[in-house]
């Protein structure tokens, strides 16, 4: 198996695995029972907050855990709303996540206006248009540092700065980003901060929502005095401890995404476009992750493509993992307005920094006679 899709998950590290261990054996106890034995897991929980806080360049007050990134996102819309009751606008791109995209139509749905800011034909955003749609009548603005299909960044630090001097609440999805670029939760406008860690090599159902515990957000689950009363539920204390040891991992990731990951990235495009015609890379121009590759075959249906490449042993996907299965090309890609001949034909490569040369080389044998056998079909 090669696998290829590590913006959808990513294997769990081996250093990871190691640091949940006790917590899977005999360091089982609630981290909020009173005794000594409780008092071990409370303090792991304790130490992977400053591991996480770490990793964006905050306090650990300032992290709550959640569930993951959709959980995060759900909690910063509903604070939002809960903490600016007068204000009933959202903004939010046309190529968000559809965790973004469905709080925005939930609220939509309670009677606010939303404003969905545009994007160009390589995944830019139109800044114009976004600066032009924050009002005195917004509650929050919400976008994602990186999109999860294309890779293509957003400037947001710029955009937080901007919504923060019109007293305007900015929501960040750092969950693409953090561990692949340099990030850091930039304290002027940034009022929530969304993180998932299963993206950098923790387990599955772990996340975080960094948000300045100032704000006395309102919890989105009601219960216990779990997160300090922001967020109820007994902690789970073995994606907690992956996630501080996959953040603490993290810290010199973009490096080596950098110097490693980036070329092996651009080598893979390079040799498509040398071994395969009409095809294109979504949003090539434009800044992106140095781990993602929206590769658009022309007459080349995706489905059918990816079913051959997984019996290859190939892992990849034709974007969110959250959407897959779609017949129509993703909201991302019509938003980008792509023509549906090479819409239909989307194969996303993300890498890690397990990904190998040699993963690569295997691909480019292959995509070539994949592609033209589907479109003599």
């Amino acid at each position: 198996m090669i696998y290829f899709d590590n913006n959808a998950t990513t294997p769990i590290a081996p250093d990871v695995r190691e640091a949940v261990r006790p917590f899977l054996n005999e360091l089982y106890a609630n981290p909020s029972s009173p005794y000594g034995f409780a008092r071990k897991t409370s303090v792991a929980v304790a130490t992977a907050r400053e591991q996480v806080a770490t990793l964006v360049g905050v306090r650990p007050a300032a992290i709550i855990f959640t569930s993951g990134g959709t959980e995060s996102i759900n909690t910063a819309f509903h604070a939002a709303r809960a903490l600016r009751p007068e204000r009933r606008h959202i903004v939010v791109s046309t190529v968000e996540h559809s965790a973004t995209l469905a709080c925005a139509r939930r609220a939509e749905e309670a009677g606010y206006r939303v404003t969905h800011v545009p994007v160009d034909e390589d995944g830019r955003l139109d800044m114009e248009a976004y600066e032009a749609s924050l009002t005195p009548d917004t509650a929050l603005a919400s976008f994602m540092a990186a999109n999860n299909e294309t890779g293509v960044l957003f400037p947001v630090t710029e955009m937080a700065a901007q919504a923060e001097e019109r007293n305007i609440f900015f929501h960040c999805d750092a969950t693409q980003v953090a561990g692949k670029i340099p990030f850091g939760v930039d304290q002027r406008g940034m009022t929530f901060v969304s993180l998932s860690g299963h993206k950098l090599h923790a387990p599955k159902g772990v996340g975080a929502l960094v948000v300045d515990p100032t704000l006395n957000a309102p919890p989105l689950l009601a219960g216990g005095d779990q997160e300090g009363g922001r967020r109820a539920g007994t902690e789970n204390i073995i994606g907690i401890v992956g996630f501080g040891a996959a953040a603490e991992l993290a810290h010199n990731a973009p490096a080596l995404f950098e110097q490693s990951v980036r070329p092996l990235r651009d080598e893979l495009e390079r040799r498509v476009s040398d071994a395969v015609d009409r095809v294109r890379m979504a949003g090539a121009t434009a800044p992106r992750l140095p781990n993602t590759s929206m590769l658009l075959f022309a007459d080349a249906p995706s489905e059918a493509l990816l079913a051959r490449l997984d019996m290859l042993g190939f892992c990849c996907s034709s974007g969110s993992a959250c959407t897959s299965g779609a017949a129509e090309p993703s909201h991302v890609l019509a938003a980008m307005r792509i023509p549906p001949e090479y819409a239909l034909g989307a194969v996303r490569i993300s890498f890690s920094r397990y990904n190998r040369p040699d993963e690569v080389n295997e691909f480019i044998k292959e995509i070539g006679t994949l592609v033209n056998s589907l479109r003599q079909t």
